[in-house]
């Protein structure tokens, strides 16, 4: 299994509190750091897809929103 690095900010007292448990489990704090990850991930909602291209519609092409279009709709007009 590859593996990809990445940088996570902790508060002081979590960063302490991280270092006292690899400390005492003889855990590194990269591997507690994992476990907690897969934690979070066993208990994720799984993923619902609402659509499958099944809708109603009029079976005309619809337009294509570039990346301005999409920042307009979400963010509204400046």
């Amino acid at each position: 299994m590859s593996m990809r690095k990445t940088t996570v900010y902790l508060h002081d007292d979590e960063a302490e509190g991280l270092r006292r448990m690899a400390a005492a489990s003889g855990v590194s704090r990269a591997e507690l750091i994992r476990e907690g990850v897969r934690a979070l991930l066993a208990r994720a909602p799984a993923r619902t897809f609402h659509s499958m291209g099944k809708g109603s519609g009029t079976g005309e092409p619809r337009p294509r929103w570039g990346s301005g279009g999409l920042y307009e709709k979400r963010h509204g007009g400046s």
